[in-house]
C-alpha cells in the first residue's frame, strides 16, 4: 500500500512512559528531536514496532499528521507502509 501524498518521512523512536492509565502500553513511539514535529507528539503505528524491537530503536517511516475528536493530534503510520530500522540498541545482558 502506498502512503497518501500528505504523508512525510519521519524518524521515530520507541520510548518507555513512566505513568500510564487504562490500557495504554508502557512503550510508545514519538518523533526524534530536531525534526518538524515535537517530541511530545505520539505516533500510532504497527504494534510490532513496540513489541518486536527493544526500547530506544529508531525507525524511518512515512506518517501523516491527524487527530481524533477530543483526542488531539498524533502522527499515524500504517502497518502496510514501509519501515526502515535506523538504529537498534544492544540488548542488556
Amino acid at each position: 500500500m502506498i502512503p497518501p501524498k500528505e504523508s512525510r518521512s519521519v524518524e521515530i523512536e520507541s520510548f518507555e512512559i513512566k505513568r500510564r492509565s487504562g490500557g495504554v502500553s508502557p512503550v510508545q513511539l514519538r518523533p526524534v528531536a530536531g525534526q518538524r514535529f515535537a517530541t511530545d507528539l505520539l505516533v500510532e503505528g504497527s504494534k510490532s514496532l513496540t513489541q518486536d524491537y527493544p526500547v530506544g530503536t529508531r525507525f524511518k517511516v512515512q506518517a501523516t499528521l491527524t487527530d481524533r475528536p477530543g483526542g488531539g493530534q498524533f502522527l499515524y503510520t500504517s502497518w502496510q507502509w514501509d519501515v526502515q530500522v535506523l538504529y537498534r540498541p544492544d540488548p542488556v545482558v
